[in-house]
C-alpha cells in the first residue's frame, strides 16, 4: 500500500477520550511524550525523522538499552506519580525494580484481574478497545474513511479470507498500562509466527494519518484452538521503543483462559483479537461505543463478549 505524502503542517489533532466502562464516562487520555508524537506525525520535518531513524529498529533497540539500565529505575517514581499507576496491584514494591523496563513488564498480585466467569470470552489486555461484530465493516475512530488490510495484517490470504467477515477487537496499550498480555478462552495455542516490519507508534494521532502501521509494524500471530470460538487469532503489534515482544507460553500446551501469553517492552502496543464469523457475539458498549467513535478502557479478564452458542 503505498503511503500519501504528508503535508507541510496539519491542524492540531484532537486530544484522545476514551470511554470508561467502569464509570461509563468519558476520559482524556494523559499521553507520553504528546507534543513530540504530534510533530513527529505532523510536521514534514517529523515524517522525514521518521522515516529516517524513529521507525527503525535500531532506534528502539536503544531505547530498550537505556530503559534496561539501572540508572534508569530512578525515573520510576516520578512516572508512577505522574500517571497515576496504581502500585498497590503490583507485585513487587516499587524499590524492588531495578530497572524501568523491569517494572514496566511487571507482575500484578495475584487476583487483581478477576477472569469473566462461565462461557464469557475474556479480554486480552488492559487497554483502550475498538471492536466490530464484522470484519468488513470497520469505520470510526482513527479508522474513519481508512481501509483496512487484513491480509496484510495476517500476511496470509487465506486466513484473512477466514476472519473477513468475523469478529474483530483491536486493544491499544498505553505506557502506563500493565503490559502483559493473556489468552482469551480455553484452548491449545500454536507456535507464534514473527513478521517483520518497522517499529512506528501506534497512537491515535499516528493512526488517524496512517492507519497502516497496524499491519506494517513488526508483529507476532498466534493462532489459540478453541473449543467454545472456534480458531481465535491473536496479533501482537510492536511500536516504537518495542523493541521486543515476548511469548511466554508453551506451544501445543492447553492453556485456560486468562493464562499470560506474553508481554510487550517499553512503549505503546497494541493486539489485535479476530474470531470466526458466527463465533461470538461482542459486548454492546464496545460495540456502541466504537460506532460512536470512542475507544472502551477495560481491563484484562473483564468480559470481552459470548460465545454464540451460550
Amino acid at each position: 500500500m503505498q503511503r500519501m505524502s504528508a503535508p507541510h503542517e496539519t491542524a492540531p489533532q484532537p486530544g484522545i477520550t476514551y470511554i470508561n466502562r467502569y464509570t461509563g464516562q468519558p476520559e482524556q487520555e494523559k499521553v507520553l511524550a504528546e507534543r513530540t508524537l504530534r510533530w513527529i506525525y505532523g510536521t514534514r520535518l517529523g515524517q522525514l525523522s521518521l522515516h529516517l531513524l524513529i521507525k527503525r529498529a535500531a532506534f528502539s533497540r536503544l531505547i530498550g538499552h537505556l530503559k534496561d539500565s539501572q540508572g534508569s529505575a530512578r525515573d520510576l517514581p516520578s512516572f508512577v506519580k505522574e500517571y497515576n499507576i496504581n502500585t498497590d496491584e503490583v507485585e513487587l514494591p516499587l524499590e524492588a525494580y531495578t530497572s524501568f523496563n523491569q517494572f514496566f513488564c511487571r507482575k500484578l498480585k495475584p487476583g487483581a484481574r478477576p477472569i469473566c466467569p462461565g462461557p464469557a470470552i475474556a479480554l486480552p489486555a488492559d487497554a483502550r478497545h475498538s471492536a466490530w461484530q464484522d470484519a468488513s465493516q470497520l469505520s470510526g475512530g482513527y479508522i474513519k474513511n481508512q481501509p483496512f488490510d487484513l491480509p496484510a495484517l495476517l500476511d496470509d490470504t487465506d486466513l484473512a479470507a477466514r476472519y473477513r467477515h468475523g469478529s474483530l477487537i483491536i486493544s491499544r496499550l498505553c505506557p502506563l498500562d500493565y503490559h502483559r498480555f493473556h489468552f482469551v478462552a480455553d484452548g491449545i495455542p500454536e507456535a507464534a509466527t514473527y513478521l517483520e516490519g518497522p517499529l512506528a507508534s501506534v497512537s491515535p494521532h499516528c493512526l488517524r494519518r496512517d492507519l497502516s502501521w497496524l499491519w506494517t509494524n513488526k508483529r507476532e500471530l498466534t493462532l489459540l484452538h478453541t473449543r467454545s470460538a472456534g480458531l481465535v487469532a491473536t496479533v501482537a503489534i510492536g511500536a516504537t521503543g518495542v523493541g521486543a515482544i515476548r511469548q511466554t507460553y508453551d506451544p501445543g500446551q492447553p492453556v485456560r483462559k486468562g493464562d499470560e501469553q506474553g508481554y510487550f517492552a517499553f512503549g505503546g502496543s497494541t493486539v489485535i483479537t479476530l474470531f470466526e464469523p458466527g463465533r461470538v457475539q461482542i459486548a454492546e458498549d464496545l460495540l456502541r461505543n466504537t460506532a460512536e467513535g470512542m475507544e472502551t478502557f477495560a481491563r484484562q479478564g473483564d468480559i470481552l463478549g459470548m460465545p454464540s452458542h451460550a
